[in-house]
């Protein structure tokens, strides 16, 4: 199974990311990452979906979110046409006899800590969802208190942008 990323520029009204999300339940694709906000304009929002299917599929659904009134522009990206990063944030027990390999593993990945007491570490990372990965798998050998990590955010390389081809 293909894992996939797709932007969908909507008009920014109510009820609009309800159907384009309930595009990929009828299409059963299981969204693994979802990320919504407001664009430059109050007008309009991105809906960055990152779900696993394949290439047929995915193309069929792309077809049927273009059909939705509400949604202006579609683009998808991979590893080379765009940039993409997620972010986490990540609370570890602080437990003094691992403080040290924790600070030593979040300077190498480049986690930033946030919040510090005597019971627990927070700590921030903003990398691509591999490295989010990773860091979290080595973390696993501590006590993780809490994970909350956004989906996959991504723009376009170069100077086109999701507005210049407007589906209105």
């Amino acid at each position: 199974m293909n894992r996939y990323t797709v932007a969908v520029l909507v008009r920014n009204q109510f009820g609009v990311l309800n159907r384009v999300t309930s595009m990929f339940r009828r299409r059963q694709f299981n969204i693994s990452a979802l990320t919504v906000s407001e664009t430059e304009s109050s007008e309009l929002s991105r809906i960055t979906v990152v779900f696993g299917g394949d290439e047929t599929g995915k193309q069929q659904l792309i077809n049927q979110l273009y059909k939705l009134p509400d949604v202006c522009s579609i683009r998808e990206f991979d590893e080379h046409n765009s940039v993409s990063c997620e972010l986490l944030l990540i609370k570890l027990a602080n437990d003094p006899s691992v403080r040290e390999d924790i600070r030593s593993a979040a300077d190498a990945f480049g986690a930033v800590t946030v919040d510090y007491s005597k019971d627990y570490i927070m700590l921030r990372l903003t990398d691509n969802t591999r490295r989010i990965d990773d860091f979290i798998d080595l973390m696993r050998d501590y006590t993780i208190l809490e994970i909350c990590r956004t989906g996959s955010v991504s723009l376009e390389r170069g100077s086109t942008t999701i507005r210049q081809i407007i589906n209105l």
